[in-house]
């Protein structure tokens, strides 16, 4: 055992130097995604039914068709002659320049839009059958132009003539969106030899019911067996417990401006730019906003400041991603780096002494979501901007031996304490809206064959092992075949990975993963609620204690009382603790068995979901009410520690009980206005 450490560095160098499948796209959806809008119809859910049935039977190429008949008007001026078209009582939706000239097909799809449905699916991560129709239209609209060979210049030229002709979002949000992704999707779609079906099947599983892709089958090599040693104790100094601070999606937004208007249509205001005021109550809170505003500075820093007064012996922070604002057409690469620089400044001033252990988010990338392979050699589809500047302020903390992982995929493992190890991951080579991953999805970066290897190699030394990172594996962001292969992988070393944990939801919730083929609760994944209150939620923080033998024993949210800070913002704000999990779900300890009788208790017991409803908004008194459906739909995702897998993972969930907070029929998701948060 003696020379073990050194085996451990002459493997880590095979892993790095294994070689990965070729890899060369990256995010198409973005692009169209730029359309959509806000729902303004007063029609009746029957309507909205019947429109998304109708979308869903519609022709894709007569759509394409369509988008390029309504161009060649645009482009003769025909449209324009339109800018003083008449008023149409009966039908907003044909209340635009053009409208007459759109066909059925293309009219069809922006009733879709302007509906809301797809911005509710992709804001919301329930992709359902209208996400699955919007994506193959908009990839046979780009592949509309490459089969005719036509420029780059020519494409980026009509999406932003279609930005102006279809007027649901606002044309700077458009144009931005084209300027950062059309290179990239036309890359993507143009390297693919996959069919628009094949492609969105794999983006979004279930959505377009899951169908078979031969060209995305792969598992990496997992050995047998079971635990060779007996667990080392996890001690510090003298083995009493560990406390852990968890922080995530900050979403850092260097621009806010408090009294700016909160209601600006876009899909983020709070900004100088985020046009007129026209209601008083439109106005940005001081200290952020429950609206789709992300956090300043000073909410940053007094939530740092909080903590480090109120629980001083804080011994590690995880922090797990999600650092810039939400205005993902409006970002560069150098505005990101300052960014993840500014927020690692801001731990290193308020925790100086106390190590931090980092995961990397979806938003740090620019364009959003783009995270090409380490096999993708190409200046302009590299990496290294981002992961060089990752290992350069990562490193303060984990030091040189790290910084070839971190800069090859950014992903670590490192031993934090006598018996226990973190490993951190990249999960955005999980990513769905990644569309890197069309070209060859095979285990990106061998991060997985890496995390084995990890995991063995603790596994051989009895250590328990802490796993973090930003997506939640189970997440339906969270490509298909990557969530079954890790979800085996931590089958087989439950006994090794004690926790794991996650950001990027927004919300407080977590996932429970199960063992063959007895379908045991075998792990936990503990996924923190954001300190942006983008939207509809309170800041928060959450520490965990965890014993000498690496068990978590329990866990503690706090958050900021956004509401009473904005109303007295010459005062301090007050932070307060939400909540015990230990107490508040009268567990007697935090094993996977004791939260699987939670989930059983939110089915049968409606007071119980209520307060689990409460937690999961970060106590917002904003949040909106949830139905039967919901309460299904949330509970499934409890027991989903693998994605696009409902039907075989929730079986056996069943919603009863009384005195829910109920609502009938889809909550209010027209006035959704953006397309995607997370």
């Amino acid at each position: 055992m003696a020379s073990l450490p050194n085996l451990t560095d002459k493997f880590r160098k095979v892993i790095f130097n294994m070689a990965i499948a070729h890899f060369n796209v990256f995010l198409m959806i973005n692009l169209m995604l730029a359309t959509m809008g806000r729902f303004v119809s007063s029609a009746s859910i029957k309507q909205k039914e019947d429109l998304v049935e109708k979308v869903n039977s519609l022709n894709i190429d007569d759509v394409v068709e369509d988008m390029q008949n309504f161009l060649k008007h645009m482009k003769n001026g025909t449209i324009a002659e339109e800018r003083s078209f008449h008023y149409n009582r009966l039908d907003p939706s044909n209340n635009m320049p053009g409208a007459n000239y759109m066909g059925t097909g293309l009219s069809t799809m922006v009733n879709l839009l302007q509906l809301g449905k797809v911005a509710y699916e992709f804001e919301n991560s329930v992709f359902g059958a209208a996400s699955c129709t919007f994506c193959k239209a908009s990839l046979m609209f780009i592949k509309y132009y490459l089969d005719r060979d036509k420029e780059l210049e020519e494409v980026v030229a009509d999406a932003k003539m279609l930005c102006r002709g279809v007027m649901v979002i606002s044309y700077r949000v458009c144009k931005g969106l084209v300027n950062l992704f059309t290179k990239e999707v036309m890359t993507v779609v143009k390297t693919s030899n996959q069919t628009p079906e094949q492609m969105c099947g794999f983006m979004f599983g279930e959505a377009c019911n899951n169908p078979e892709n031969l060209d995305h089958e792969w598992r990496p090599w997992v050995p047998p067996g079971g635990p060779l040693m007996e667990a080392s104790p996890v001690t510090k100094y003298n083995g009493e417990s560990i406390s852990i601070l968890h922080i995530s999606d900050t979403h850092f937004d260097h621009l806010y401006k408090e009294g700016s208007n909160a209601e600006c249509g876009e899909p983020m205001c709070c900004r100088e730019d985020s046009g007129e005021v026209r209601r008083e109550e439109d106005r940005a809170g001081y200290w952020g906003d429950f609206r789709k505003c992300d956090t300043p500075l000073r909410t940053i820093e007094d939530m740092y400041s909080h903590i480090a007064s109120t629980h001083p012996n804080i011994d590690f922070i995880y922090w797990t991603g999600d650092l810039p604002a939400h205005d993902i057409w409006n970002q560069t690469k150098e505005g990101n780096k300052e960014i993840v620089r500014a927020t690692a400044r801001q731990l290193k001033k308020f925790f100086p002494h106390v190590p931090v252990y980092p995961a990397l988010g979806n938003h740090e990338s620019v364009p959003v979501d783009s995270f090409p392979p380490p096999s993708v050699s190409a200046e302009e589809a590299s990496m290294s901007w981002l992961y060089s500047t990752l290992s350069e302020e990562w490193g303060h903390w984990l030091g040189e031996n790290h910084k070839w992982s971190i800069t090859h995929g950014a992903y670590y493992s490192m031993n934090v304490a006598p018996g226990l190890r973190v490993i951190s991951l990249n999960m955005n080579y999980c990513m769905n809206k990644n569309l890197w991953l069309l070209l060859n999805s095979t285990d990106p970066a061998n991060e997985l064959q890496w995390l084995v290897f990890e995991l063995q190699l603790a596994e051989f030394k009895g250590e328990k092992v802490h796993i973090l990172g930003h997506i939640p594996p189970g997440h339906v962001d969270c490509v298909k075949v990557w969530s079954q292969n890790f979800y085996e992988i931590i089958t087989r070393y439950s006994s090794t990975v004690t926790a794991q944990f996650y950001g990027h939801t927004h919300t407080d919730e977590f996932q429970l993963f199960y063992s063959h083929p007895d379908h045991v609760p075998s792990s936990v994944a503990y996924i923190a609620p954001s300190v942006t209150p983008y939207y509809g939620l309170n800041p928060s923080y959450r520490l965990y204690t965890v014993s000498a033998k690496g068990e978590m024993l329990d866990h503690h949210t706090w958050i900021m009382d956004l509401e009473v800070a904005n109303a007295n913002p010459s005062k301090d704000p007050p932070w307060y603790l939400l909540y015990s999990a230990k107490s508040s779900y009268n567990m007697p300890n935090l094993s996977p068995l004791s939260w699987q009788v939670v989930v059983e208790g939110l089915q049968t017991d409606g007071e119980m979901f209520n307060m689990f409803y409460k937690h999961y908004y970060s106590g917002s008194k904003t949040r909106p009410p949830c139905d039967p459906a919901c309460r299904h739909r949330l509970i499934c995702s409890l027991v989903s520690g693998k994605s696009h897998s409902k039907e075989e993972m929730c079986k056996g969930v069943s919603v009863r009980g009384s005195r829910m907070e109920v609502v009938t029929g889809w909550w209010n998701w027209w006035n959704l206005s953006s397309w995607w948060i997370w």
